[in-house]
């Protein structure tokens, strides 16, 4: 581990910094150290980080930079990179938003700011995508700093979510939701005015609801190097997302798929912004028109893109291999059946609703070719194992009992 050239930094404790540490972990033995927040289970239980440096103002802009430059400081040794790598968009934001400050410390690939606000910002993402013939859903836009009631004519259900999920997160109300469904005019009117009386000031998504359950769900994590070459391409199902008010919209099953024609048109979307590092796209199947609609892009690499790393294409080695060793490779078009899940097999078996799907999910776990990247078989923590098992058996009683 000492002979490396480089030492991973990873914002964030929970499962994407998991998976990301045990992508380091299986690629090179190494054992990252992470900077966070909070104390939470999926890392702080591990045998694979080597240490957690735990910083209660890590999401306070102006102290960021300061408290990474320091963990920089603890870190650095002659001859050896720091990598860093982000794990949620709060911290990819302020990594991208002090990035003249954080290079001379750190070797990182993430898009400028210009291009972030163009990605992240609903409204001007869903303008780039119409620029680049990327289908989205019939899609509004409400200004919450606005005292105009929305009055456009919808059919209902529709799909209410801000635009700028952060802001959101950080006025937090009661009942507070990442995503509504609403059935009328009035309970759509009802959100908005609780969602404004939070103190929440931009602009809030008010958009089509396309049918169908969570199968109808699909996702792409691509690699962009930090030449603007793409090296990966990759399309899977979803199986189940979370079914939690708080929680809806992370994938806790995907099976890989191949779409070549979908796989080449994100691709060329994110060449044609010019895009560098991961990107995790969230799209649904529209039967009602046969077309892909995408809801958002990702800036790093999803909570569930470990699939990635589960077939062969480790997510810390193309880091590496792109950023300390600058090596060229070919675009992958992943093109190999895999079933990613972090919930239990029984869960899969008694609530996913759809006959193929659920078929595709017995061959695959039959064949072998699945697994649960919260149970890597070298982390020995044994506290850790007994409340995944814990937390494995609380999943049944989720989907039991929450039906989105």
């Amino acid at each position: 581990m000492d002979k490396l050239p480089f030492l991973p930094i990873i914002v964030g404790t929970d499962m994407n910094a998991y998976n990301m540490a045990i992508s380091f972990h299986e690629a090179y033995g190494i054992k990252p150290i992470l900077v966070g927040k909070d104390s939470l289970s999926f890392t702080s239980l591990s045998t694979i980080t080597e240490t957690i440096e735990y910083r209660s103002n890590l999401a306070d802009s102006d102290q960021f930079a300061n408290i990474l430059i320091d963990v920089a400081k603890k870190y650095q040794s002659p001859g050896k990179t720091l990598l860093l790598i982000g794990t949620n968009d709060l911290y990819v934001r302020l990594i991208i938003e002090n990035a003249d400050t954080l290079k001379e410390r750190f070797t990182f690939n993430y898009i400028d700011e210009n291009l972030m606000n163009q990605l992240q910002v609903k409204a001007n993402f869903y303008k780039l995508c119409e620029e680049h013939g990327i289908e989205t859903p019939t899609t509004y836009f409400y200004d919450c700093s606005s005292t105009t009631p929305f009055e456009e004519d919808m059919i209902y259900p529709v799909i209410i979510k801000p635009s700028n999920g952060i802001e959101y997160s950080q006025n937090k109300f009661a009942g507070q939701q990442k995503v509504y469904k609403v059935e009328s005019s009035e309970e759509l009117q009802e959100v908005i005015q609780t969602i404004t009386a939070s103190g929440y000031k931009d602009e809030l998504v008010i958009q089509d609801f396309i049918p169908g359950d969570d199968t109808f769900m699909w996702d792409s994590v691509i690699y962009a190097s930090s030449n603007k070459k793409t090296q990966l391409v990759t399309f899977a199902q979803v199986v189940l997302q979370e079914h939690t008010v708080t929680a809806i919209g992370n994938y806790t099953a995907l099976i890989t798929r191949f779409n070549e024609e979908m796989m080449k048109k994100l691709q060329n979307f994110l060449e044609a912004v010019g895009y560098t590092g991961f990107a995790n796209f969230d799209l649904k199947y529209d039967e009602r028109d046969g077309v892909f609609k995408v809801f958002e892009v990702n800036i790093r690499q999803g909570r569930s893109s470990y699939y990635v790393t589960a077939l062969g294409h480790n997510m810390a080695q193309y880091f590496v291999d792109d950023l300390i060793y600058q090596k060229e490779k070919p675009v992958t078009y992943l093109n190999e059946d895999y079933l990613f899940t972090v919930v239990p097999k029984i869960v899969l078996r008694k609530f996913v609703d759809n006959t193929e799907v659920r078929k595709d999910v017995i061959r695959l776990i039959k064949k072998g070719k699945y697994g649960n990247p919260l149970f890597y078989k070298k982390d020995r923590h044994l506290k850790r194992k007994f409340y995944m098992f814990a937390r494995q058996l609380n999943y049944y009683k989720k989907y039991k009992n929450n039906q989105w």
